[in-house]
């Protein structure tokens, strides 16, 4: 199982995290991703499959102090972060103007 943070636009910020299957990671986060915006999901899904699997993983939350890592990040509500968030979707391709020295660091080494 993937753990998977939501980041929406809502008043009461909880980002909460839900579990994935290793599959439905997958079609949420393709081809390395870790980042997804939940209106590009839906469009690259179609509806009625982007709803199918996020019914599921809905089902499926945990604690933050439980989650052994976060696996990708789930944006809803994302038009102003939309801009700064890399192309490829991956964490690790994050301008380096948005973070610090030792996070620029660290995605040399992965990328």
């Amino acid at each position: 199982m993937k753990n998977i943070q939501i980041v929406d636009g809502a008043a009461n910020a909880t980002f909460s995290v839900f579990q994935a299957t290793e599959d439905e990671f997958a079609a949420i986060f393709p081809d390395g991703r870790d980042i997804e915006i939940a209106d590009e999901l839906t469009d690259r899904l179609g509806l009625t499959e982007a709803e199918r699997i996020l019914s599921q993983v809905w089902e499926r939350p945990v604690l933050k102090r439980e989650a052994n890592g976060i696996h990708g990040t789930l944006f809803y509500d994302a038009d102003n972060r939309r801009e700064f968030l890399p192309q490829s979707r991956r964490e690790v391709d994050w301008d380096e103007r948005f973070v610090n020295e030792a996070q620029r660091a660290l995605f040399r080494q992965h990328r």
